[in-house]
């Protein structure tokens, strides 16, 4: 079964930022590498999110709006975050995070209710 122009854009957003939060981020463990070498190699793993993210948005214009789209990236982005901190970084999520992360949720609501 083919994938729609709805479902395929979600899942390439998906992977896209699973780079793109290791290409920004990923390298924070790795705090004594030099900079330049960090940048670099964080360049190489965005052009992998670049493959996915183009086509995602691309495809997935032909049924969502920009500004749909954008939403989505950020609550993607927003859920990768979340997991990659936790299960990578070893860092917490507290209240704050969540009611922030909520709050965002709330925009992404009306961005997709439509009109009021």
């Amino acid at each position: 079964m083919p994938m729609t122009p709805y479902l395929t854009p979600i899942l390439l957003l998906a992977l896209s930022n699973v780079f793109m939060t290791f290409a920004w981020y990923g390298h924070l463990k790795f705090g004594a590498k030099p900079l330049w070498i960090v940048v670099i190699l964080s360049w190489g793993i965005a052009f992998f999110e670049y493959c996915l993210a183009v086509p995602a948005n691309r495809i997935g214009h032909q049924v969502y709006s920009a500004a749909e789209l954008k939403t989505m990236q950020e609550v993607i982005t927003l859920v990768i975050f979340a997991v990659f901190s936790v299960l990578y970084l070893g860092e917490k999520l507290t209240l704050n995070h969540l009611v922030g992360f909520s709050l965002i949720a709330g925009g992404a609501f009306f961005i997709f209710k439509g009109p009021l």
